[in-house]
C-alpha cells in the first residue's frame, strides 16, 4: 500500500500491518483510485465547484466539510475502512487529466456472513454529465467489488425525480425492489427514495466464507 501522508504515528500504527492493495482501475476515458493527501486540494475543488449543484440532492455536509483538515482526515479513515473491509471509496478522474477530481464512486456499509452485500453512492461534476462518464466509472466499480471483493449483492437508492440517477443503474442491471417513504434526509428534508439492487450471478463462496 502507497500512502502519500506522513502524518501523525496514530494513523500510520492503524495501519501497520495491513496489506490490501488500494484498486486502480482504468478505462478508455476514466481513472478511479482511492485518494492520499496528495489529493486533498483536488477533493476540495471539486467538491466547492459543485456545491450549489449537489445541494438540493445531498445530505446536509457538515460544518467543516469544505475544510483540508476535515478531508485529511477523512482520507485516512477511508483508507482504514478499506483495509478493515468496511468500506471502498474511488474517486473519479479522467485519463488525460489525472489531477483533477471529477466524480465520486463509494461503496459503504459492507456487510459479510450470510448476506455479502453493501451501499452504493456516486456522484459526478455538474460540467461532466451526459458523456457517459459515470456509466463507465460504475461499470469498472462493480466490477471490482463482485470480482474482487466478492460480494454478492449491491443496493442502490435514488429520488423519484432523478431521472438521470434512474437511467444509469437501468443501464446497468439494476432492478427496482421497491419504494421507500421519508427514507432519507436530503438537504434536511425526509425525502422518499426508489430502491434497486445488483447481484452478482457469478458469487461463490471464497475462504471463510465457506
Amino acid at each position: 500500500m502507497v500512502l502519500d501522508w506522513q502524518g501523525p504515528r496514530g494513523f500510520l500504527d492503524q495501519i501497520a500491518g495491513m496489506n490490501r492493495e488500494p484498486p486502480i482501475l482504468k478505462g478508455d476515458r476514466v481513472l478511479l483510485r482511492m485518494a492520499s493527501a496528495s489529493d486533498v486540494p483536488a477533493i476540495l475543488g471539486y467538491y466547492r465547484r459543485n456545491h450549489a449543484y449537489f445541494e438540493p440532492t445531498d445530505p446536509k455536509r457538515p460544518k467543516d466539510f469544505h475544510t483540508s483538515e476535515s478531508w485529511t482526515k477523512r482520507v485516512e479513515r477511508l483508507a482504514a475502512e478499506f483495509q478493515t473491509d468496511k468500506s471502498l471509496r474511488f474517486f473519479v478522474f479522467r485519463t488525460d487529466d489525472d489531477a483533477r477530481v471529477i466524480g465520486t464512486v463509494g461503496f459503504s456499509d459492507f456487510v459479510r456472513g450470510p448476506l455479502q452485500a453493501c451501499l452504493l453512492g456516486y456522484a459526478l461534476d455538474e460540467h461532466e454529465q451526459g458523456k457517459g462518464l459515470m456509466n463507465e466509472a460504475l461499470s469498472l466499480a462493480l466490477r471490482y467489488v463482485f470480482v474482487e471483493l466478492n460480494m454478492h449483492r449491491v443496493a442502490a437508492g435514488y429520488l423519484p425525480t432523478n431521472a438521470r440517477s434512474a437511467r444509469v443503474l437501468r443501464r446497468l442491471g439494476f432492478v427496482v425492489e421497491g419504494y421507500a417513504r421519508d427514507f432519507l434526509q436530503i438537504n434536511g428534508r425526509w425525502e422518499d427514495h426508489i430502491l434497486t439492487s445488483l447481484v452478482n450471478p457469478d458469487w461463490k463462496p471464497r475462504g471463510e466464507q465457506q
